[in-house]
């Protein structure tokens, strides 16, 4: 009868400390420090981390950020931003009584070639009528596409977590309604440029 072989696992003795670093837009900040006994076996991994932690803002840390890892570098492992969210939390708390809520997701291209789903949302001071409300939405989607037709990828990523491209949108928005808050808040790259 044979004796079956037994995986051997590493200890974590062996294995070597990489640094976790975000993409240029966010400036090459270290977004924290990961264990692996092997550099390909961090390609692929996903990190989070909080916009407040990134550029030590305590207000922003509501933002989630999202990255991956490309490749490895002299003990850095380097990243490429895949999306963003908000924390649930703080997008029931933008929702009053009273108060309309005006959601859309767009399919957007930025000048660079990158596919990306943004969902923005818009929380108005009172209830709007339809008429209104599809006005709003149709503005949001042309705001949306104009933005990334004429950024880079990395310009747009930068406007969306920074919240101008929100500031665009409120601009829009106020036309119809009094507005009482607006957020970007989700992204995802779909595709890199073909």
């Amino acid at each position: 009868m044979e004796e079956k072989k037994r995986a051997v696992k590493k200890s974590w003795r062996e294995k070597g400390w990489y640094d976790i670093i975000a993409p240029p837009m966010f400036g090459n900040a270290k977004i924290g420090e990961t264990l692996a006994s092997d550099s390909s076996q961090l390609i692929g991994r996903v990190f989070e981390t909080t916009l407040g932690d990134l550029i030590e803002d305590f207000s922003k840390s509501h933002i989630k950020l999202y990255f991956q890892v490309k490749g490895v570098e002299e003990g850095r492992a380097l990243t490429s931003f895949i999306s963003h969210d908000m924390a649930r939390d703080y997008i029931r708390s933008q929702i009053r009584r009273r108060a309309t809520r005006i959601s859309d997701i767009s399919t957007v291209t930025t000048q660079d070639g990158y596919r990306l789903r943004v969902s923005a949302i818009i929380t108005t001071l009172r209830r709007v009528q339809s008429s209104q409300l599809e006005a709003i939405r149709r503005d949001m989607r042309k705001v949306v596409a104009a933005r990334a037709g004429e950024r880079t990828f990395d310009q747009f990523v930068q406007e969306v977590v920074l919240g101008k491209l929100s500031a665009d949108l409120y601009k829009e928005a106020k036309k119809y309604c009094p507005v009482k808050r607006v957020e970007v808040w989700k992204t995802k790259v779909l595709a890199g440029p073909a």
